[in-house]
């Protein structure tokens, strides 16, 4: 890991930096102290950034790639609450406000790169600049929300869809994703997924 200032591609990070969904509105002040505080790294796809069950969070800007929000049962049976690519971010902030563990893993989808740090230092962060505090807490309920109707797709829709839904929502994503991983997100088995691509439903 490097911070932003020392990474060979620090230009580069800058101006995602400066795309991100919370980020964008910053001015180059407050983003330049925002930038002394993110580390980068670089993830693989199958990577954990975030274990579920843990009490020590961090804050993530996706700068390339995919992640995804999953829960896993004690059968090891997976559910994916939700995918974040380029430009988005992931959180625990919740759980950490109400200091209990994290409810789910973050986990690579792709190959990719966040900018991070943990999550004290970016409420400290927040917390002076009530500004961002606000437009970044409104985007967690967002998000907490979307999940809320994502799970009740999943037993209102049939299959074609929640593949349109999905597509409608996130256009940005489709290719991106491997088709295992969409699949096991609308609660679907990736050979009906192709099934339903080869007879023109999706």
């Amino acid at each position: 890991m490097s911070s932003v200032e020392k990474h060979r591609q620090r230009n580069v990070i800058h101006v995602q930096l400066k795309q991100n969904v919370v980020l964008k509105e910053m001015s180059d002040e407050e983003r330049d102290e925002l930038e002394a505080l993110l580390e980068v790294r670089d993830f693989n796809k199958g990577d954990y950034l975030l274990h579920q069950g843990v009490h020590e969070m961090e804050q993530y800007f996706v700068l390339e790639g995919v992640l995804k929000r999953a829960v896993t049962n004690a059968d090891a049976k997976e559910m994916i609450l939700r995918f974040a690519g380029e430009n988005d971010i992931e959180t625990s902030y919740a759980a950490w406000r109400l200091n209990t563990p994290t409810p789910y893993s973050i986990i690579g989808v792709t190959k990719g790169r966040v900018a991070k740090l943990p999550m004290p230092k970016w409420v400290e962060f927040i917390d002076r600049h009530p500004k961002f505090k606000e437009v970044f807490e409104y985007h967690v309920m967002r998000i907490m929300s979307e999940i809320m109707a994502h799970t009740i797709t999943l037993h209102l829709l049939d299959a074609p869809g929640r593949v349109h839904r999905f597509l409608r929502k996130h256009p940005h994503l489709d290719e991106q994703i491997p088709r295992k991983e969409l699949a096991a997100h609308l609660n679907l088995t990736a050979e009906t997924l192709s099934r339903l691509k080869q007879r023109g439903k999706i």
